[in-house]
């Protein structure tokens, strides 16, 4: 097996990720999850990111099919309650690491095996988790929603479609352009392609 493939977020790309990615639900707690869970009756798989937004989709009696945490909130260790309140019953936790800033290709795989489990799959992150909304919004199969965190603002809900999937390959594909050995990015986009035929 070849070295691990770490996708690294150059600087002049910050802004970009700092636009939210689907529609921004503006609110704080089981308010904001209130206005869209009409949203949430029927995905083909329903993600979120972020420990704050895990926590207040459980509290509202959500469940997510995956969700991607990792004690931190606003890069600050998140409360007690929050970090409890992720640990649900239905979940089977998996821990990958994944280091601030980077998309390594184990959180790829985690993410790719997670979706394509029958089992509710909490994914814990070694690190930060701040960029699992990309892999995930490629790896979900249509019809799918991923819900991440959008600081001090509320959630944004991203509907998987297939041209939401071409605008986030694109995006990728520039981080992956910035990369040295582009080369080596081949089977990470086969995993990450892997999920149009569901």
């Amino acid at each position: 097996m070849g070295a691990q493939v770490t996708l690294v977020l150059p600087a002049k790309l910050r802004p970009v990720l700092r636009k939210p990615f689907g529609v921004l639900c503006k609110g704080t707690g089981k308010d904001v999850i209130q206005k869209i869970a009409s949203e949430l009756s029927s995905p083909t798989k329903l993600i979120s990111v972020g420990d704050v937004t895990t926590f207040y989709l459980l509290e509202s009696g959500i469940v997510p099919d995956v969700c991607v945490v990792d004690d931190r909130t606003k890069r600050e260790p998140a409360s007690d309650s929050v970090v409890l309140g992720t640990k649900h019953a239905a979940f089977t936790t998996v821990s990958v690491d994944n280091p601030p800033g980077v998309i390594t290709e184990d959180l790829i795989n985690t993410i790719y095996d997670a979706v394509r489990s029958s089992q509710h799959i909490r994914i814990f992150v070694r690190g930060e988790e701040d960029l699992a909304a990309l892999p995930a919004i490629l790896i979900a199969p249509i019809g799918s929603v991923v819900l991440y965190g959008q600081p001090n603002e509320g959630v944004v809900l991203v509907k998987i479609t297939e041209s939401k999937k071409n605008e986030i390959r694109s995006l990728l594909d520039q981080i992956i352009e910035e990369c040295a050995h582009k080369g080596q990015f081949d089977s990470v986009r086969r995993k990450l392609d892997g999920y149009y035929c569901y």
